[in-house]
């Protein structure tokens, strides 16, 4: 009549409250930790899936996604190129540049890296307009003269918009007293910020045509590329090296930042490990109550081996109750770690509020509020460690349940 037998008793015995409350309070606690582990665990996880892809979003904002050079120092018909590129799947926008290692001196010197830029075509490759602190792109015109220097290499020469910057290349021009290396004085038309230190305190933006006459250039150094799909950057590239052959030198973002992601991958899947953990070690009070259930229903496992169960059935009933309790745990936990990474910056923002303390300064941190990205792999693989970890910690209670002798536990009853 009841089939599977392992199954009714099992859930016959979870749901049992009379004679075991003690064993009944254990299983709730071990339910109330899995459900804890499990929405710690993808909290923790969907927060670095947050930072992961702001920084990749913020590097990748002022880095080109692919980049197309000459063998030579520059890039002939660039027209012609940019037309080529455009015409592959996957590429939104492309734009020339013209790239220097300069000398910078105002109230105080430093270096930077100088980058060349047609304002009209640069935001289609990367979002420095959007993060202008002062001024705007569209003012490095030709023969402006204009410079935009990030924020942190502003700060550190002393200048602010509309001071004057003098730039040195390393292009040396024969004058009567000897070489001397070329010089132009600029006037700082904007600042800006990305956030990222590497591009905030080393890099500065002038006119394309500026560039080339600072250095000498007769065309851009090389194009740059934005895709659709990061992901693409590898076919695109290919299919770039063999519509324009091998006069051209085409790399793509995972070849200038490869460590830097790979760094962030592994970091994400040793803390996924770390945390698993502690999912372990929730699972173990699902040991104890089921040890303590086996204890306590001695009389009634040596009854049913009487009437004719095996052994296996023996073991399935309480591998059964032992699931279960993983399951609800699982459940809850799910449903608790989505719905508090789902709104974990609006909780983080509130808590700000309330105690009147920012967790992320912005003058420490490149990001100033905790971002949260809920990816259902995630999810997936958190429900498959936790699931294979409650079942395997029925085993061993199960397997002595599945041990108990008849004759001896009936002797006394």
């Amino acid at each position: 009549m009841f089939r599977p037998l392992e199954l009714f008793v099992g859930l016959r015995y979870t749901r049992a409250k009379r004679r075991n409350q003690f064993i009944s309070f254990i299983s709730t606690v071990s339910i109330i930790c899995i459900a804890i582990s499990v929405t710690a665990l993808i909290t923790v996880m969907s927060v670095m899936n947050g930072f992961q892809h702001e920084l990749r979003t913020r590097i990748l904002g002022a880095v080109s996604h692919v980049t197309v050079s000459g063998i030579d120092e520059t890039v002939q018909n660039w027209q012609k190129t940019v037309d080529t590129a455009r015409s592959i799947g996957h590429v939104r926008g492309a734009a020339p540049y013209v790239e220097i290692q300069a000398f910078l001196q105002a109230r105080r010197s430093g270096g930077a890296l100088i980058r060349g830029v047609v304002p009209s075509m640069e935001p289609n490759v990367s979002d420095i307009d959007q993060h202008m602190v002062e001024g705007k792109m569209t003012d490095l015109t030709d023969h402006s003269w204009n410079i935009v220097l990030g924020r942190e290499l502003a700060l550190s020469l002393g200048v602010n918009k509309g001071d004057k910057v003098t730039v040195v290349v390393p292009q040396f021009t024969a004058t009567p007293i000897g070489a001397m290396p070329k010089l132009r004085s600029f006037t700082v038309s904007g600042i800006f910020e990305l956030g990222i230190q590497e591009y905030d305190a080393n890099l500065a933006l002038i006119s394309m045509q500026d560039a080339e006459r600072l250095n000498g250039f007769d065309g851009p150094t090389g194009i740059r590329l934005k895709l659709d799909d990061l992901s693409e950057a590898f076919p695109v590239a290919q299919e770039l090296v063999n519509k324009l052959g091998q006069s051209y030198r085409v790399e793509t973002w995972m070849d200038t930042h490869a460590n830097f992601f790979r760094a962030t991958e592994m970091e994400k899947k040793v803390m996924f490990i770390i945390l698993s953990l502690i999912v372990l070690v929730a699972v173990i009070n699902l040991i104890s109550m089921l040890m303590m259930l086996v204890t306590d229903k001695q009389a009634d496992i040596a009854i049913l081996r009487t009437l004719g169960s095996t052994p296996r059935s023996i073991m399935g009933m309480f591998m059964v109750q032992g699931v279960l309790v993983g399951v609800v745990g699982i459940a809850f936990g799910v449903g608790l770690g989505c719905l508090l990474s789902a709104n974990l910056p609006a909780l983080v923002k509130w808590i700000e509020g309330l105690t009147g303390r920012q967790f992320l300064s912005p003058d420490v941190y490149y990001i100033s509020e905790v971002p949260s990205e809920l990816l259902w792999s995630d999810v997936g693989w958190v429900v498959l460690v936790t699931f294979i970890f409650s079942l395997l910690a029925t085993l061993y209670p199960a397997w002595r349940a599945s041990r108990t002798q008849p004759a001896q536990a009936l002797r006394y009853e």
